[in-house]
């Protein structure tokens, strides 16, 4: 803790001494005080010319520099510590301060509390295959990006968790409401795919998807979707190591209709399309769908509308996906 300041009359001695053509080990030694107090008090007095006390900016922080480290030093180690925790390690330093003084410390020094990201489970064999697919795709020219139709399922419900929203609204009133209901309302199933040059089809899966009708929707929508988006006939088409997607039956048909298909890492967050589906969520429950069949009908527009320029962009920065992997070795990174 910092210890007590000097008096008035103290600082005083030392300027007087200091005129005297004392100098500093001597004064220090004279007054028993630490050299670098005695500078100080003379640099002090040299630059306003008086040894009083100065107007402060504000209220002194109740909380020591050293107290100030530790709590930054601390939340940087354990980055899920909590606010409750980070009080209770500085009372028992002596220092009992406010929730909101630790948040506006920590603030201060960069440091701002954010929900943390979701990512799968990676295993060291996950890791190993994530950075060997970097690896060996970092040195892939942009038109091999632009030459992979990019696809996968996901399922949106009804009345989903991205209906959040923010409203203004006075003190213990329940005004402006979002109407939920349980298990989301229901929910449909689509497969779809996009590249480069835009989106392509979007289909609704009914009911249980298996290897049959998965490759239904290959043998109806993949080959009109490439055609569509003008990607020739020697695309590369990429799908994840889901069991129906990597069936017997299912390379078969594929080395039948002359397709190459991109070899995926297991667990591997980098297919672009994840990005899509946020946006594709959030615009279709702007919509407010009433029924499934409003879902299905708004999805489809939706997914229409989503611009080129936007697929462009994802597919052109693809690359900095996988320096990140490879930064990581492997492992989780922001994308």
């Amino acid at each position: 803790m910092k210890n007590k300041e000097h008096t008035r009359q103290v600082r005083d001695t030392v300027v007087n001494k200091f005129k005297a053509v004392f100098g500093y080990k001597r004064i220090s030694q004279a007054l028993n005080i630490p050299r670098s107090t005695v500078q100080a008090i003379i640099l002090k007095w040299k630059e306003y010319q008086t040894t009083a006390n100065l107007p402060r900016p504000g209220r002194p922080s109740k909380l020591s520099v050293h107290t100030r480290r530790r709590l930054i030093r601390d939340a940087t180690k354990r980055p899920m510590i909590t606010l409750d925790e980070l009080q209770r390690s500085t009372a028992e330093v002596g220092d009992s301060v406010h929730r909101t003084t630790i948040s506006r410390i920590l603030h201060k020094s960069g440091l701002y509390g954010r929900v943390a990201r979701r990512k799968p489970f990676l295993k060291d064999i996950h890791k190993k295959c994530r950075l060997k697919f970097a690896t060996s795709h970092l040195g892939d020219t942009p038109n091999m990006w632009k030459k992979v139709l990019w696809s996968d399922e996901t399922k949106i419900e009804l009345f989903g968790n991205n209906a959040k929203r923010y409203v203004w609204r006075k003190s213990n009133t329940a005004e402006h409401t979002i109407p939920t209901v349980k298990h989301g309302g229901g929910s449909i199933m689509v497969w779809a795919c996009f590249s480069s040059a835009g989106t392509g089809k979007m289909v609704k899966i009914d009911g249980k998807m298996d290897g049959a009708k998965y490759r239904t929707i290959l043998e109806e929508n993949l080959m009109e979707s490439a055609k569509d988006l003008r990607l020739g006939r020697r695309f590369v088409f990429q799908q994840d190591n889901d069991p129906k997607h990597k069936a017997k039956s299912t390379m078969e048909w594929f080395k039948n209709k002359h397709i190459q298909v991109l070899e995926w890492p297991s667990q591997s967050p980098l297919n672009p399309i994840e990005n899509l589906w946020k946006e594709l969520k959030t615009a279709v429950h702007k919509c407010s769908p009433s029924n499934l069949t409003e879902l299905e009908l708004f999805c489809k527009e939706e997914w229409e509308k989503l611009s080129v320029s936007r697929c462009a962009k994802l597919i052109e920065t693809y690359p900095k996906r996988l320096t990140a992997v490879i930064a990581s070795k492997g492992g989780a990174t922001k994308y």
